[in-house]
């Protein structure tokens, strides 16, 4: 009878390298085969196999150490897998970076009938798609209208006078617009039968975004997130007054036709969902006879038997194409050409400009206008190409999972807040607030925006609508907002300064205004408190000021001004060295070249 070993040594699990392993095979050879094998000498097969057996013992203990720690996003080094984690952390790669700036562009308009003003019939649109080329060929997309005939974010002057009657005949009306680097390109992908969760992979090395896809029937489809998202926003032009500030309203719309892109190094795909048309035309809320588990020899439902959120989920993750083509609309970017200097724009390859009523104008004079149109880029226009590091999409990803895609805490919601796309209006300054008065979890959100100059003015109500919509998406089921108008004290900072004898004393004005100037030229946020140390401070480092006299912040008023009611002295702190305002009002310095003034002493 086979008689059981008592006397085997404990497994070292810690020796997990080459000379480890061989040490411990070797004495345990030495223990337990020392009637069979004696030869231990490094010429010896013994020896021979003992190396081999070592040495896959190593690799194979790396490649266990490796694969577990690129299971994990902190210890994971290969590319593929970050971006695998991070993806399930709810972090989505973005494609190749693209550059963006501004363009001016100028056109000559008629002067009307009195010569006092253009006649702005013939002001056009510039449209959005137009392209434009760079000097080293790099392609221009305008991403906006630029609509010249908006007078109040265009400058107007007189190019051209009557030497008889001294009146303007023509006007030139400068504007601006945004401009995006890349080339749009068009890619087809014939689907057959029906699949679930077909994916097409583009050929495109360098694409940026995926502009628009629609099938051979026309329908859309929309890019989401995740495939289990079924609304997205959708811009509406806005017609009301303030579409100056607010271009678009902002408009849930449920989209079956849905797709989710993934960049994975210079390749992208997308992935569309696995429901069928037949989808589209069923209920979106489930008969709760279908849900409901049939258990049999039970006249009651127990909650293992119920899902309740079965109710209002639909496992389609939206529509998969078949019998049909896909064009696909990107715009894609080279690694080496979307930088530009200034004033390196030469030409414009795809122009669109349209006029009101073009039936009602005169021919001979828009074929002048058209041919009237000059644009350039005052300042470079620079973009990052560089890939994201590996360290950066993993901080991106921690930072993303934190949030949780939802507003819970203050920084929550201003970081949602500030994130609505610009389209649909943008927040300069928001404070949110816990209404102390009321019995239920109310917020107070406080709110300003930026006119065209960047002076702070009162949110237009269309952008509130467009941010109250944005928000409850996102904010806890049991809150309640109100977004309410912040109130914005414009200051102007008045001084003192001692300066050398022979120090120009209009210089040294000039030179402290400046710095002052410069100094604030950040937006306060809301409750932000203006310290006298800082001003002191700003003034005692200019070269050949002495020292500083008298600092007074004073309360600017005047049409020009906010009618805020605000006391400077209420809110100024018993030492008289910092001024504090409530978390509701914002203080702001309108025009620091009139608002900031100084004396030399």
């Amino acid at each position: 009878m086979k008689t059981r070993r008592t006397n085997i040594p404990p497994i070292n699990y810690t020796g997990r390298d080459f000379e480890t392993i061989k040490e411990e095979l070797v004495s345990y050879a030495k223990r337990y085969y020392s009637d069979t094998f004696q030869d231990f000498s490094e010429a010896s097969f013994g020896s021979l196999m003992l190396d081999m057996t070592a040495y896959v013992g190593d690799v194979m203990s790396f490649y266990l150490d490796y694969q577990v720690n690129e299971s994990f996003l902190d210890s994971a080094i290969e590319n593929q897998n970050i971006n695998r984690l991070a993806r399930q952390m709810g972090y989505r790669q973005p494609g190749v970076s693209a550059s963006e700036g501004i363009v001016t562009v100028y056109v000559l308009v008629p002067a009307s009938s009195t010569g006092v003003a253009p006649d702005l019939r013939y002001a056009p649109v510039l449209r959005n798609g137009t392209k434009f080329s760079s000097q080293n060929g790099t392609t221009f997309t305008l991403m906006e209208d630029i609509d010249f005939s908006k007078t109040n974010r265009t400058e107007i002057i007189a190019a051209q006078v009557n030497e008889t009657t001294k009146l303007p005949t023509n006007y030139a009306i400068k504007a601006r617009g945004r401009i995006r680097s890349g080339e749009l390109k068009v890619e087809y992908f014939p689907v057959g039968e029906y699949t679930r969760y077909p994916k097409f992979t583009l050929s495109d090395n360098f694409i940026t975004e995926i502009v628009d896809i629609f099938d051979s029937a026309g329908n859309r489809y929309f890019e989401v997130d995740y495939l289990s998202q079924d609304t997205v926003y959708a811009p509406v032009t806005n017609r009301n007054e303030d579409s100056d500030n607010v271009p678009y309203l902002m408009k849930p719309k449920v989209v079956p036709r849905r797709f989710i892109t993934s960049f994975e190094g210079n390749r992208t795909t997308i992935q569309f969902g696995h429901g069928s048309e037949e989808n589209i035309t069923t209920d979106v809320v489930s008969d709760p006879y279908n849900v409901v588990m049939d258990m049999h020899g039970k006249d009651h439902v127990t909650d293992k038997a119920f899902d309740p959120t079965n109710l209002i989920e639909t496992d389609s993750l939206g529509v998969a194409p078949s019998d049909t083509t896909l064009t696909v609309i990107y715009r894609s970017n080279t690694t080496g050409n979307v930088n530009i200097s200034s004033n390196s724009l030469e030409s414009i390859v795809d122009v669109d400009i349209r006029f009101q009523n073009v039936n009602t104008l005169d021919s001979l004079e828009v074929k002048k206008v058209i041919a009237s149109l000059e644009f350039e880029n005052e300042n470079p226009i620079v973009g990052s190409v560089t890939p994201i590091e590996a360290e950066e999409i993993k901080q991106r990803a921690y930072g993303l999972y934190a949030a949780q895609n939802r507003a819970v805490t203050k920084e929550d919601y201003k970081a949602i807040i500030y994130k609505m796309p610009p389209k649909f209006g943008s927040i300069s300054k928001c404070s949110l607030v816990q209404d102390k008065d009321s019995f239920k979890r109310n917020l107070n959100l406080y709110v300003v925006s930026e006119n065209s100059i960047g002076n702070f003015i009162t949110t237009p109500e269309t952008l509130k609508n467009n941010l109250k919509t944005w928000l409850s998406n996102y904010k806890m089921i049991n809150d309640t907002i109100d977004i309410l108008d912040g109130k914005i004290v414009n200051i102007g900072i008045e001084y003192e300064i001692i300066v050398d004898k022979e120090e120009n004393r209009f210089s040294a004005l000039d030179i402290a205004n400046r710095v002052l100037a410069t100094r604030f030229s950040r937006k306060f946020e809301f409750g932000e408190p203006i310290l006298f140390s800082d001003i002191f401070q700003a003034l005692k480092n200019i070269p050949n000021v002495l020292d500083v006299g008298e600092v007074k912040i004073t309360k600017k008023t005047g049409a020009l001004y906010s009618s805020v009611d605000f006391s400077i002295e209420k809110h100024t702190n018993v030492n008289g060295r910092i001024i504090t305002p409530p978390d509701d009002f914002v203080f702001e310095i309108k025009t620091p070249s009139s608002d900031i003034r100084g004396t030399v002493i």
